[in-house]
């Protein structure tokens, strides 16, 4: 079915244009009304992508591939969108994680509601855009249309050390995203190509391949500066301490879509320009993922009292996992982190959003402070151990497959690492079941029962249940359907990646 617009720039224009109507001082009625559409849009129109991907003709390994003139054509900077393989399961993470986002935030309660909405539109136009987007400009353009909102909503709407939280964040990250910029002028400059459009980066650096030391240094900083942005060990502290002041719907979207920017450009854009830097970088990469990110990480996760800090450092932890699979250098390591670059932001903006229900009736992010709550909420025990599952990787979600796939790259890769990898899926379980066990299971704490007895816990409503099921369902969706993504991913990979790993 085609849609007689093109459903990429709407998906982008949309929540920008009702982000736009709500600073221009539209009545708050009329603003949670319009918020709806500017999530929910982006969103049906990701599913439309996906299920009609396949049959849509391929131009350059792109559906839905169209240019629009900016203006600024003559330095090479072009609006071109489309998707591959690569970037479309994304854009489907971009719009289900959004919409789920958007409705928690348009039932919140937070204070100064329109403003908060309009940052979050704001937000989800530039995710959508990444991922929608072919010119590197425009890639880079997005992310930081998309960034600029998270620092103030903490800054703003963040709860305990928001103003450090919110310093941090923003140091971290303009580090990151400077050195990532660099890297991109300085591969686009030293291709001689006239155009920051991918695929003629692609067609110049295939027949005129950048010098070896060149390549070096260029995926050097590509690799620290999305690094830092993907919370690399040891430049990953903002993470934790940014994602426990966040509010919630800011939190889905950074540690659930944005946070995959920086692993999308290192896939799409610096292993297959990059060959000799990547192999050349590879075994630095893949040294501090495991021992940083999967061992010193989990352990330190393993060691948190508070609910958000546990899912915060575990969103860095499972970021090794991606990280080795970069570093695998390989077709089957590039695929399993795409398929687990979807499943971690589905399962941790979930976990993020059941947080913060939990907050609402416990009063207490601090672990020892509860217990019990099961037999009082047992909709929300259920959600919460699903979710629980799903970032342990059990067989059924979609976590299962991106880690499978990465531990039988990886194992191609280095034997041993292999090994410290798998060790992090007991960390995980060690950490994940004691924090439901201790949510919602045993006896309650002498704090918990008092709480309760003043302000007895309801179970989730249908404003909390809808955004989780979203989250939950494609969760089981894409771990009982795998192929629908696997499928074109594939054929991308083996095609972008002919040059680079020959397999």
């Amino acid at each position: 079915m085609n849609l007689p617009f093109d459903p990429l720039l709407a998906s982008i224009v949309a929540p920008l244009a009702v982000a736009v109507a709500i600073a221009c001082g539209l009545p708050k009625r009329w603003s949670i009304r319009l918020a709806y559409v500017g999530f929910a849009l982006p969103a049906l129109l990701a599913l439309h992508a996906w299920f009609h991907y396949s049959a849509q003709p391929q131009v350059h390994g792109y559906a839905f591939l169209t240019r629009y003139s900016t203006g600024l054509d003559g330095l090479g900077i072009g609006l071109t969108l489309g998707l591959n393989g690569i970037s479309l399961p994304l854009f489907v993470l971009a719009g289900l994680v959004g919409l789920a986002a958007g409705l928690y935030a348009i039932q919140s309660t937070a204070e100064r509601l329109k403003i908060y909405l309009m940052l979050l539109l704001v937000m989800q136009a530039g995710l959508m855009g990444v991922f929608a987007s072919v010119d590197v400009f425009f890639f880079y353009f997005f992310h930081e249309l998309a960034l600029i909102p998270t620092f103030i909503m903490i800054g703003i709407w963040g709860g305990r050390d928001r103003s450090y939280a919110a310093m941090k964040v923003t140091i971290y990250l303009t580090l990151g995203a400077m050195l990532s910029l660099v890297g991109l002028i300085a591969l686009y400059v030293k291709s001689g190509a006239t155009s920051f459009d991918l695929i003629t980066l692609r067609e110049i650096i295939a027949a005129r391949p950048l010098a070896a030391t060149l390549q070096h240094n260029i995926f050097a900083l590509l690799m620290f500066g999305f690094g830092i942005l993907v919370s690399l060990w040891p430049l990953h502290t903002w993470a934790p301490l940014g994602y426990g002041a966040a509010p919630s719907s800011a939190a889905m979207l950074h540690a659930g879509v944005l946070k995959k920017f920086g692993l999308y450009g290192l896939i799409q854009i610096a292993l297959p320009l990059l060959p000799l830097g990547s192999a050349h970088w590879a075994h630095t990469l893949a040294a501090l993922a495991a021992v940083g990110n999967v061992l010193i990480v989990g352990f330190i996760t393993m060691a948190q009292r508070d609910l958000k800090q546990v899912i915060g450092y575990s969103s860095v932890m499972h970021m090794g996992y991606a990280f080795l699979g970069v570093a695998c250098y390989s077709v089957l390591g590039a695929g399993g982190v795409v398929l687990l670059m979807v499943a971690h932001g589905l399962s941790v903006a979930l976990l993020f959003l059941l947080a913060t229900s939990i907050y609402h009736r416990t009063h207490t992010f601090e672990l020892t402070e509860m217990g019990g709550l099961a037999q009082k909420t047992p909709v929300l025990a259920a959600f919460f151990v699903a979710a629980t599952f799903a970032s342990i990787g059990l067989p059924g979600f979609a976590n299962f497959w991106g880690e499978l796939t990465i531990f039988v790259a990886l194992w191609q890769f280095s034997h041993c690492l292999t090994v410290i990898a798998i060790s992090g899926v007991i960390i995980s379980a060690i950490y994940g079941l004691r924090a439901a066990a201790r949510v919602f299971f045993g006896p309650p704490t002498d704090a918990f029962a008092a709480v309760a007895a003043q302000h007895p816990p309801a179970d989730l409503n249908w404003r909390e249940k809808i955004p989780a099921l979203i989250l939950l369902a494609t969760l089981l969706f894409i771990g009982f359907w795998p192929k629908s993504l696997s499928a074109p991913l594939n054929d991308t990979l083996n095609t972008v990646y002919s040059a680079v790993a020959g397999k």
